[in-house]
This record gives structure tokens, sequence and C-alpha cells, in this order.
């Protein structure tokens, strides 16, 4: 039985609290009424919350759960939660602080300490000797003195009968006294002759008669007219400061502190001036007058104060304090500049500041202030004294010879150089003034004389103060001094591999900042140093074009082509040169110079073939392609000579050309569309047919030959042929836009609707930030629908110049004229390159712009030479526009991409023009 009775354990431990044998498996515990014995009502008692009552974990009234053990896995646990704790405050410490330091730092600054306040003026206490420290009052009598006012402050309501007195003296009666009636109104008057009666109308007269007279002290004595400003009166009224009470508490502390420092440290000048100025804050100017007066007298060697007094002051006044303040002080100049400003007349301020340098005649100050107010010729003598008594002023050395004449110049100069061997200033100045006068070559030898004194003399000067001192002499027209500077110092302080990007660095900053010349000397330099560097060359070429004139590019290039022969871009620049300015012997000329240092370059024999086809020389271009194809027989040189000869309405000798051009480049792609379109020309379609075919197994990765081929056969009527060849180039090149296009054009062409707005669809799908499918997109749709399509479109691709090209011409069909401009002008901005961009934006500006805006169009289109565009291709590769302009090309361009009916006239008028 005993047996049954003892629990279970294992291993010898006894079970865990409120252990349930199988809970795991679904038993469940329960408990009986055995368990926990009878219920007891009313066992709760009123809680006594006396501290001996308190537990850490039940509180003061104990614990549902008081009868469970408190083990050490309960101790470990709030062991574990506590380390949790302080860990998670150790990480928050940090930021805890500073959002501490920040609140703190936000509160003192509205609300400062009275100690933060008066720092400066602790600060001078250390000059306070130890008889003065003695000389305090102590803290007591303050104290007493303090309670004493508070105790005079305190407020006293007034007794009822008091009141009641003070209302019966002010009642007024209408009925006689009996006592007055009963004996004939002889009775004696009241003691001290007062009386309970109150005349209000006397009263109203007597404050009449006070206010009138106070009108008769506002008025003027001599016009009777009054002075006060109607108009200033509120706005006066509005000025007045009303203070409150926290203000004037701190005046008080102020006043109160300031009197101390004043009494403690009567030397201090400072501390005068806050008083002075804590009582004009006050707006007691009397007392600030008086503050200031007695600080003059206590420290009269100090010319703030007395400035300060004379600030106080009137006009008139200021002058006496300023008379009183030289007799104290007669070697401040401060206080000698502020007389000679109260004085209104310039013969009067010349007589001080003259007064001024007899007392101090080394001051510059002065010597600059009386110069400014003298004639050119009396400043000239008075520099020339100056200079004796300020040798050492550099400023009046240039001011003399500036006035002077070229001659009396230099010597002034001379011996400025000889006084102040060490200002570069000087130097410049003599630089300057032999430029003025011709001396060109003086000012070379001056500037690298300079150099050589001034680091003889220890003056080394930064090379940005050198670059910065060339730039202002530039804008002051003497630009040969600042080249001068430039080609003396450009090399301070730069490594001989860090030199060319530096000083190309250099030469765009100057441009930036307006000063073509400095670059131009930057570029000299660099061309000295790298003569043989082609890039060099070229960007001093394109400066030189830019803010040179023709003599001195063509020289420049010359020069260039002498050092770099093999460089052909500098031979071609030159030869455009010549061909623009209308002298074709110069430009033909330099090509044949260039043929002889560069036999085989592409560049140079087309550029020459250019040349002759564009000046009615076809025979002249055709030799000279001949011979190309014998010396450089690229696929370019093969490809103009083939396009001369259809140009020139000779499709058989073209094709005859295309033979050993194709012999040569088999794979060149454009040779074959050209052989195709020349064979389809003659009539030879199914010649064309089968050089399209081999044309795309050879380069199947080619989009314009199939879309060539597609056109073929579209054009011969066999629109299924052209959409199966379109399918194919689509399987062969998924990611290409121009395919797809393409095919949705052919069924739009074919009336089929639904077949292009499907394959659409697929092709956004396939090419999602493909400019010119969601251009076609949107021109597919209707027009209420064309809004939402343009949003979808600028959201997929927002910088591609089809979809700009695309919502603006949107907006010029809407007629919202600034919105379509805008738009016009960002898509020519995205690529300058997309002549329809160009072409809309021309027409645009025909309809609705002035002839200023046109001529702007056409000149940015003409800078930019546009090349792609499906309606300037149309137009540019017509073999009978083959030699017209890029301005021809934009008009007819724009022709085509007009809204509504073109305006010819307008067009006409351009061309005019």
């Amino acid at each position: 039985m005993s047996a049954r009775t003892t629990p279970r354990t294992f291993n010898n431990n006894s079970a865990p609290v409120n252990y349930v044998a199988g809970l795991g498996r679904g038993a469940t515990g329960f408990t009986t009424r055995s368990d926990i014995g009878p219920a007891r009502m009313g066992a709760e008692s009123e809680t006594n919350l006396n501290d001996n009552n308190f537990d850490q974990f039940s509180g003061y009234s104990g614990s549902i759960v008081d009868k469970l053990p408190y083990d050490e896995d309960d101790e470990a646990a709030d062991q574990v939660w506590n380390d949790v704790d302080m860990k998670m405050d150790d990480r928050r410490k940090s930021r805890r602080e500073q959002r501490i330091q920040e609140q703190l730092s936000k509160f003192r600054a509205v609300r400062p300490k009275l100690q933060h306040q008066f720092t400066d003026l602790k600060r001078d206490l250390h000059h306070v000797t130890k008889e003065e420290w003695d000389n305090l009052p102590e803290p007591g009598e303050h104290r007493k003195h303090r309670a004493a006012e508070k105790r005079n402050e305190r407020y006293i309501p007034a007794p009822d009968s008091l009141l009641e007195k003070a209302r019966k003296e002010q009642e007024v009666h209408h009925n006689l006294d009996e006592k007055q009636m009963t004996f004939g109104g002889m009775e004696t008057p009241m003691a001290g002759g007062a009386t309970p009666l109150t005349d209000l109308k006397s009263i109203g007269e007597a404050r009449g008669a006070v206010l009138s007279v106070k009108l008769d002290q506002m008025s003027d004595s001599v016009t009777g007219q009054t002075v006060v400003d109607p108009k200033g009166y509120l706005t006066d009224l509005n000025s007045i400061k009303i203070s409150t009470e926290a203000e004037i508490g701190d005046i008080k502390k102020a006043r109160l502190l300031l009197k101390s420092v004043t009494s403690t440290n009567p030397g201090h000048g400072p501390g005068w001036i806050a008083a002075a100025r804590l009582e004009e804050v006050a707006g007691k100017l009397v007392a600030a007058r008086q503050v200031i007066r007695d600080g003059c007298k206590a420290c009269p060697a100090n010319e703030d104060v007395w400035l300060e007094a004379a600030r106080l002051q009137t006009r008139e006044n200021a002058k006496t304090v300023l008379a009183e303040a030289v007799k104290k002080i007669p070697q401040s100049v401060k206080i000698w500049l502020q007389a000679a400003s109260l004085e209104s007349n310039a013969m009067m301020r010349r007589r001080v500041l003259r007064k001024a340098l007899e007392v101090i005649p080394n001051s510059v100050k002065l010597w600059q202030a009386a110069i400014d107010l003298e004639s050119p010729e009396d400043a000239r003598l008075m520099l020339g004294r100056a200079v004796e008594c300020v040798p050492h002023s550099v400023d009046m050395w240039l001011a003399l010879a500036r006035l002077e004449t070229y001659q009396n110049a230099r010597k002034v100069l001379n011996k400025a150089r000889e006084t102040i061997p060490t200002e570069p200033q000087i130097w410049i100045t003599a630089a300057k003034l032999e430029e003025a006068n011709g001396n060109l070559d003086l000012v070379d030898r001056i500037i690298e004389k300079s150099i050589k004194s001034l680091s003889l003399h220890q003056v080394n000067l930064e090379r940005e103060q050198w670059l910065l001192e060339a730039e202002t002499a530039e804008k002051a027209n003497s630009s040969r001094t600042a080249q001068a500077i430039i080609r003396e110092t450009i090399g301070l302080n730069v490594e001989d591999e860090d030199r060319k990007r530096i000083w190309m660095e250099d030469a765009d900053s100057f441009v930036a900042r307006g000063c073509p010349e400095c670059a131009r000397a930057v570029f000299a330099q660099a061309l000295m140093v790298f003569p043989t560097k082609k890039s060099v060359w070229v960007r001093a070429a394109q400066h030189e074009k830019a803010h040179g004139t023709a003599e001195s590019l063509d020289a420049l290039l010359r020069k260039a082509v002498s050092y770099c022969p093999h460089a052909q871009v500098l031979w071609l620049m030159g030869a455009k040169e010549k061909w623009l300015s209308g002298d074709i012997v110069a430009a033909r000329a330099i090509l044949n110079e260039a043929f002889r240092a560069n036999p085989d370059s592409e560049q140079v024999w087309l550029a020459a073939v250019k040349l002759e086809s564009e000046n009615n020389e076809p025979e002249r271009a055709r030799s000279l392609l001949a011979t190309a194809r014998e010396r450089a027989g690229t696929e370019r040189v093969w490809m103009k000579s083939v396009v001369l000869e259809r140009s020139m309405n000779q499709p058989e000798e073209a094709l005859k050309l295309l033979g050993p051009a194709l012999k040569a480049h088999p794979r060149a792609w454009k040779l074959l569309i050209i052989k195709a379109q020349l064979e389809e020309s003659l009539g030879r379609v199914e010649a064309a047919r089968e050089t399209l075919a081999r044309a795309v197994k050879l380069c199947p990765d080619c989009v314009p030959l199939w879309l060539c081929a597609a056109t073929l056969e579209e054009r011969q009527g066999l629109q299924g042929k052209a959409r199966s060849l379109l399918e194919v180039a689509r399987l062969k090149n998924t990611q290409a836009p121009r395919l797809w296009l393409e095919a949705v054009r052919l069924e739009r062409r074919a009336d089929n609707r639904k077949a292009a707005a499907t394959l659409m669809a697929k092709a956004l799908q396939q090419c999602r930030t493909a400019g010119v499918l969601w251009a076609e997109a949107i021109a597919m749709e209707p027009r209420a629908q064309q809004k939402t399509k343009s949003s979808d479109a600028l959201k997929a691709c927002d910088n591609d110049a089809h979809v700009i090209l695309a919502v603006s011409r949107l907006f010029w069909r809407d007629r919202k004229e600034e919105k379509a401009r805008s738009w016009c002008n960002r898509a020519v901005t995205l690529d300058p390159d997309f002549g329809d961009a160009w072409g809309n934006y021309y027409a645009f500006e025909l309809q609705h712009g002035v002839p200023e805006q046109q001529q702007e169009v056409l000149r940015r289109c003409i800078a930019a030479d546009p090349h792609h565009g499906d309606e300037w291709t149309s137009v540019s590769k017509d073999t009978r526009n083959i030699y017209k302009t890029t301005e021809q090309i934009l008009k007819a361009v724009a022709a085509k991409m007009a809204l509504g009916k073109y305006l010819p006239e307008a067009l006409e008028k351009t061309s005019h023009h």
C-alpha cells in the first residue's frame, strides 16, 4: 500500500512543479475540491498599506499565486531579463544622452543661464585689483535693501469707510440742504473749506483749458501752425515699445550688474558703452548720454567711448564731443574720420582731414579720405606728399602713377619697386602701363623680371593667385600682360605627368569665365611643351575658331600640320575653313598636301571627292575616287563611287562598280542595298529579290536588309510574302523595334487595324522601352485616347526623342503653343541627330513663331547637322536631293510634317531671308 502512494521518480529526482504525466499525449490535469479545501466567503480583508506589508513580487495585498514556490529557475529567468534590460539600456544610452543634450541646447538657446549672459564681463574681472575687491559691498546689505523695497511695494487694500467717503465727495445734489433753507443759506462752511458738492461743468472747462494749453505748446511760434505730423502720428504710436514686466526686470538686473562693472573698474570702456546702450534700449536717451559722459571722464583715452558719446548726441553736439575727443586723443584716426564725416560741407571736411594729417601724417586711411575730396591736380600733389609720408602704401604709389604722365608714371613705379620690392602689383601695373603705350616687348620682359625679383625676395605667390591676376588683367583690357603672366606662371607647382590635363582644365575654366586671351595663352604654352599632341592642336584650333579670326585659325592649322602631318582631322579642318570662306582653290591645295602626307587616308580622299562633287566638278570627283579605290579601297570609298555614279544618272556604271566592290567587301550591307535598289529601278525585280535573299543569308542580323526585302515585296503587291519576311526577321532578331514597327505599318497600310493593334501589343511587350513603337502606338489610338497612351509612353521611356516628338504634335494639334514649343525644343535637345524632330520644330515655328524664332531653329539645325529620322532620310537619301544643304532638306521635311494647311509663303520668306 505504501508502494502505491509513493510518487514515482525518475533517476531519483522529483517531478517539476505542475507536472502532469502524459501531457504531451493528450492527458489533462484537473483539480478537485478536496485539493483546494472548502471555499471561504469574505476572506478578503481591507488592504494594509504599511511598508512592512509590501512584498517585491506580490505587492501590498498578496498574490493569487503566492502559494507557488520561487525556485532557482525563476531567479535565473529574472536575472536573464535583468541582463537583457541592462543591455538594451546600454545600447540606447548614447542616443538618449545625445537627445537630452540637444534638448538642453535648444532650451539654453531660448532661456540661457545668467552666468552665460555675462561671460564677457566675467572675463574682464581679472583686471580688478585687490583693493577694489575689498571695497565691494557685502551681500547682506543688498538683501536688506531689497527686503525694504519689497515691504514698501506691498499692496494694502483701502477700507470700505474710505471708499464710501470718496463716493460721497463725488456725489452731486440737485436740492438745497434743509439747514441752508432754515437759516437762509448762511451756514458756516466746513472746516478746511471742503464741500461735499462737486461741479462737473467746471471740471470739464478746466480740462478743455489744459488741452488748449498743450496744443498751443505744440504750435510753431512763427507761423502758428501745428508741428505734429498727422500722417505719422499713428506710426509714432506704433513705434512706442511697451515693455513687459519680465523685460523691465531684465533691464533692472543688467543695469545693476553694469553699474557694478563701471564702479569697480571705471577705466573699462566697454562697460560704459554697454551701460549707455542699455539705457538707450530702455528708452532713456538722456540717461544714456549722462552715462557715456561719465564714461568719457572715467576713460578719456578710449576712442570707442568718445565715438559712442558722439553717436548718442545730435549732429551739432556730436561735433562738440569729437572736438573734445581730439584734444584728449589726438592720434586717433577713427575720431578724426568721424569728425570729418559729420561735416556737411566738402570744404569743412577737407579742412578737418588736413588738420588730422598735420597731427597723424603716417595714416593711410586719412590720406585716402583726404585725396578722395581733392580735384585730380590737387590729388596728384597730395599723393606726392603721401608717398613720402607713407612710403610702404602700395595703393598710394599706384594711384600716383595713374595720375601722372607716361614718363613720370614710369619714374614713380620704378621708385615704388625700389621702396617696396616685395609687391607684385607694382610690377603688373608697370606692365599694363607699357602695354597701354604700345611697348609690347617690354611687357614680357617686365613680367619675366618680376618673377625672378620676387623669388629673390622670398615672395612666392600661389599658382592660383597668378592666374587670378592674369584674369583681372585681361578684364582690364591688358591682354598682353595677362598672356605674359600665364606664360611665366602656368607651370608652377604642376607635376610633369599632370601638365596636359591641368592646362586643358585651366583653358576651359578661362573660357567659362569670359577670358579667351588667357585660354589662348594656355594653349600656346601647352603647344610649346607638347608640339606633337594632336588633341592639343585640335582643341586650340576649336578655340581659335570660336574666339579668333580666320587668319589666326589658318596660321594655327598650318603650324599644326607641320608638327602633326599625319593628323587627318587637322588637314580637314583647314580645308573646310577655306571651303566655307569661298576659297575653293586654297581648300583644294590643302587637300593635295594632305594626300602627300597621308596617301592612304580614306577621310582625306572622301573630303576631296565631296569638295569636287558639291562644287559641280563630277569628273574631278570621279578621277579622285578611281585613284582612291586603288590606294585605299575601303568599303566607304567604293560606296561613294557607286553613289556618285547613281547621282550622275549612270545606273549601269554603278552596277559595274558594285561587282568588284562586293567581291572586295561581300558583307557590306549598304552596297547590297544599293545594288538591289539599282536593279529594281532598272526593272530587274527578280535580280533585286535574289540580291536581297543572298544578303539576308550573309547578314541575318542586319535589320535594314530585312526591311528593304519586305519593302520590295510590298511594292510588288506581295503583302503576304512581305509579312512572312518580317516574321522570319523577328525570329532571328528578337530585340529589333524597327522590324515590329514595319510589321505594324504594313498591316495599317493594308487596312488591317485589328492585326496592327495585336502586333503593336506584342511589340510593346517584347520591346517595352522602344520609343519608336510608343510613338506609333500614340498615332494609332483614337483622338480621345491619345493622351492616355502618351502618359503610358512617358512612363515607359521618358527621355526618348520619338515619344517627345509625338507628344509635341499632340500639343500642337490642341493649339497649346507654349507647351508645344517647349516639347519640340526638348526633343531636339535630347537627340540633336534626329532630323524629324528638327523638321517638326521648324514647321511649328513657321506657323506660330516669329522670324527670329524661325531663324534660331534653322541655325541650331545647321549646327547639329542631323542624319536620321524616317522623314529626314526619305528626303536626304533621294537621289534628287543628294547634294542639297541641311537648310534645304530641313525646309522640305518641315513641309511634309506640317499640321493642317501648310504655309508655303512662310517657307518662301525664310528661304529668301
